[in-house]
């Protein structure tokens, strides 16, 4: 069971207290009713109450500001929202410290979980749907490169002895739909996974690092490489575009030349 709602975010009818509206949300998706939010209009667009209320209803939220974006929500990608394939999806990654000295996830403010919840069934995580894929991007210091901090004094501590070469140990929790008790994925990140180059590295890989350093520079994020301008931004998404039938990834394009005219300005 699903509710689709279709708002500017601005609730002047009925519950309107943010608190309270989460709360309730929370109550019906315990129920097994989930709630995905489709935003329009602008001006008194509200995207943290939208984003807050899909989260707590296990559902999805978008904002629809175009013909094309509508057809992809609500006809390209409507089973992927509509049909989940696993709830409470969490995945936990930890960073060999014989090969990584530091790391950064990109993205994922909002959904960031304590260590000890990885295992409590109880905590509610993110839903994936069918044909939906997950991407999370994390930058990296490699062992031995200089290191944005002072090294810690007592945080290293030596890896176990079968996984000295290993980058990255990798978790996943997911339930069946529906279900209270979650199964386990995990593997080790290990040499055959590495690419020498970005260039070097799957289209889709390549995209979506290109999205990622779209939205960091939107944002001013301090961390990103001066020497990494929209230009670099530009030619690598054009560089991973691929198959493009319904010219999304176009489009993406020419919101980064847009933004280097209005940010370059």
């Amino acid at each position: 069971n699903r509710v689709i709602l279709m708002t500017d975010g601005d609730f002047n009818v009925g519950i309107a207290e943010p608190t309270r509206l989460k709360d309730f949300v929370s109550d019906q998706r315990k129920s097994g009713v989930y709630l995905s939010v489709y935003g329009f209009g602008r001006g008194n667009y509200n995207d943290t109450m939208m984003q807050a209320l899909a989260q707590n209803g296990n559902g999805t939220a978008a904002y629809v500001d175009s013909l094309q974006e509508a057809r992809k929500l609500l006809r390209d990608d409507f089973d992927s929202a509509l049909f989940p394939i696993a709830d409470d999806v969490k995945i936990q990654v930890e960073f060999n410290p014989a090969q990584v000295s530091e790391y950064r996830l990109i993205g994922y403010e909002t959904r960031l979980l304590n260590r000890e919840d990885f295992n409590n069934d109880q905590v509610d995580a993110g839903e994936v749907g069918s044909g939906a894929a997950v991407t999370a991007i994390y930058e990296i210091t490699p062992a031995g490169a200089r290191p944005s901090s002072d090294p810690l004094r007592y945080g290293a501590k030596p890896p176990p002895a079968t996984g000295g070469r290993e980058l990255a140990f990798l978790k996943v929790r997911y339930k069946p739909p529906g279900g209270a008790t979650s199964k386990l994925i995990e593997r080790p990140i290990g040499a055959g996974d590495l690419r020498a180059s970005l260039a070097a590295a799957p289209e889709s890989t390549r995209f979506a690092v290109a999205v990622a350093a779209y939205g960091q520079k939107l944002r001013g994020d301090p961390w990103i490489d001066a020497g990494f301008d929209w230009s670099a931004v530009t030619d690598l998404a054009q560089g991973a575009r691929g198959e493009d039938p319904y010219g999304l990834r176009a489009e993406f394009v020419q919101l980064t030349r847009a933004a280097k005219d209005v940010k370059g300005s």
